[in-house]
């Protein structure tokens, strides 16, 4: 007879993340290791000094035409109505 020893680490969680954890159970019985091993995490991840430094190699990654929007959008942009202020 053989006995299987799984080591068992202890995570503390926000509620939002064990909420979600526990959101992406596929049957009510899976555990949450398993949730975890079924995930997919990006490899290729980036610092802001890389992102900073990869701008300053390539140059823009958007057209004028872009920026045009992205500046016309931010000149229309407002605060949200404040509901706690009467008029």
């Amino acid at each position: 007879m053989y006995t299987v020893h799984v080591a068992i680490k202890t995570v503390s969680l926000k509620t939002e993340a064990y909420e979600r954890l526990r959101g992406a159970r596929r049957y009510p019985g899976e555990s949450f290791s398993e949730v975890i091993l079924r995930a997919r995490w990006p490899e290729d991840t980036i610092t802001g000094s890389g992102l900073l430094a990869r701008c300053r190699s390539d140059g823009a990654h958007f057209s004028t035409d872009e920026l045009d929007a992205l500046d016309a959008m931010k000149a229309a942009d407002a605060p949200a109505e404040d509901k706690w202020r009467t008029r």
